[in-house]
């Protein structure tokens, strides 16, 4: 931490500082219950926006704090302003964009917190020897310029056309399409398919379907999206990667790297590399099925993770600086595979729950991550104090049960379109194994996205 944040509120430790890092996680919970109905009645753009003007208002408060009792309400209001951002972004990117692009854009939505991040890491970095609470109150007030930004160009973004339908804006929900979809060609044979099809679908969907929480637990196919749902949002954060996101510096020093301006250097070097990886991973969304990256990125960090566990060991035990730049090594190749994995989230879960459900879907994820994150938070340090090195084979065993969970769990969402995929769960093989095109994006026939003729891939 921050010397200077620590001297202003008294060094703050204990139960005390667990709830500061913890209140985040808590304001997002506190937010997922309401974020689905925001969604669904007043739009994906108007959920965006209210996020980010509940995160203004927790930067405004966050470096204006006076005292440790102000710090810690606004972090518990920026929690609460981030599920509307989410929410709303990830279900707009997957209903507006071109289906030629949806996953990999959906997928960039989730990589560019890493961009956020290094620019967070960098500029703590050049406030760190800073001798006063600029220090702490710089990196504090930069919180606010992504909100800003959205605040601003939001009002240039076209609502979600599949959202409009919903709201029997039909007509303004083709145009939309055609602009966006067709370059202004009313007769294009991709617009005219698109149109057709989410007139047909959501309409049936809205007509059939009271949209209450129930209903996700009252048929099979609802009851295993929300598996998939929780699974996707605990695997977030439950697969070693809560160790280095909250607690790097306690993993470093397991090796023998204390210096905190080192520490420093180490994870803003891994926040670009995971940029690097991640936007790489959101390609491959367009090239790999969704079940073969998965089982990718989980087989790797499986083994990798029991390496870095051996690295970590042979240090323990002989000091070898040569096995503590190994475990450098393994928390970097580590990250590779976890950065195939992490731009699936929201591709994944919008293409796995139907229009009337899918803002609920994402608040299941949502509310999972946080969860994940808060356990991160309470017991990661607990078990690192105890354990050391060996806290590492609790998650080597995790994450081979992850990757069977996942090999049994999750279906193949990659070829279809939003709407077919609605149909999904109900089928009689969810997982549909060897029904998938690896190559086809959502439902549409190469030349249908092309524009030369209408065909629709059942």
């Amino acid at each position: 931490a921050v010397k200077p944040w620590l001297d202003y509120f008294d060094n703050p430790g204990g139960a005390l500082l667990g709830l500061i890092t913890a209140a985040f996680s808590i304001g997002a919970v506190v937010a997922i219950p309401f974020v689905p109905y925001t969604n669904d009645r007043i739009g994906r753009k108007h959920s965006i926006t209210i996020g980010s003007s509940i995160i203004v208002l927790g930067v405004i408060l966050q470096t204006a704090a006076v005292n440790i009792e102000m710090f810690l309400v606004s972090r518990l209001i920026l929690g609460i302003g981030i599920p509307f951002c989410i929410s709303g972004a990830s279900q707009l990117i997957a209903e507006l964009t071109h289906p030629r692009h949806t996953s990999v854009i959906n997928g960039l939505f989730n990589e560019s917190w890493y961009a956020g991040a290094i620019i967070a890491a960098g500029v703590t970095l050049g406030t760190f020897n800073m001798p006063n609470n600029w220090a702490w109150r710089i990196p504090s007030l930069l919180q606010v310029a992504p909100s800003l930004l959205q605040l601003t160009f939001i009002w240039f973004i076209p609502e979600s056309p599949r959202w409009l339908v919903s709201r029997d804006r039909s007509d303004e929900a083709f145009e939309i399409l055609v602009k966006y979809h067709g370059e202004g060609d009313r007769e294009s044979p991709l617009v005219l398919a698109e149109f057709a099809e989410i007139q047909t679908t959501v309409r049936f969907e809205m007509e059939n379907s009271k949209r209450r929480w129930v209903e996700l637990l009252q048929t099979p196919g609802n009851r295993r999206r929300v598996a998939v749902a929780v699974c996707v949002g605990f695997f977030s954060q439950w697969s070693g990667n809560g160790l280095v996101s909250y607690y790097l510096a306690k993993v470093l020093a397991t090796v023998g790297i204390s210096d905190k301006r080192k520490q420093n250097q180490i994870n803003l070097g891994l926040t670009c590399w995971n940029l690097v990886t991640g936007i790489t991973g959101a390609f491959l969304t367009k090239k790999l099925n969704r079940r073969t990256q998965y089982m990718i990125a989980f087989v790797g960090m499986t083994v990798v993770f029991a390496c870095w566990t051996g690295a970590s060991a042979q240090y323990a035990n002989t000091k070898n600086q040569q096995a503590a730049g190994a475990v450098v090594g393994m928390i970097f190749v580590y990250y590779m595979f976890y950065t195939i994995m992490h731009p699936l989230t929201y591709v994944f879960i919008t293409e796995v729950f139907p229009f009337v459900h899918r803002s609920k879907g994402v608040g299941i994820v949502q509310l999972a991550t946080r969860a994940a994150a808060s356990f991160n938070q309470f017991v990661n340090p607990i078990g690192l104090g105890a354990l050391q090195w060996k806290y590492y084979i609790v998650y080597v065993v995790w994450l081979a049960i992850e990757t069977t969970i996942i090999w049994f769990l999750y279906p193949e969402t990659k070829g279809p379109t939003l709407e077919e995929l609605g149909r999904l769960f109900e089928d009689e093989n969810p997982m549909a194994k060897g029904k998938m095109d690896p190559d086809a994006e959502r439902g549409y026939s190469e030349a249908d996205v092309k524009g030369e003729t209408i065909h629709l891939e059942k």
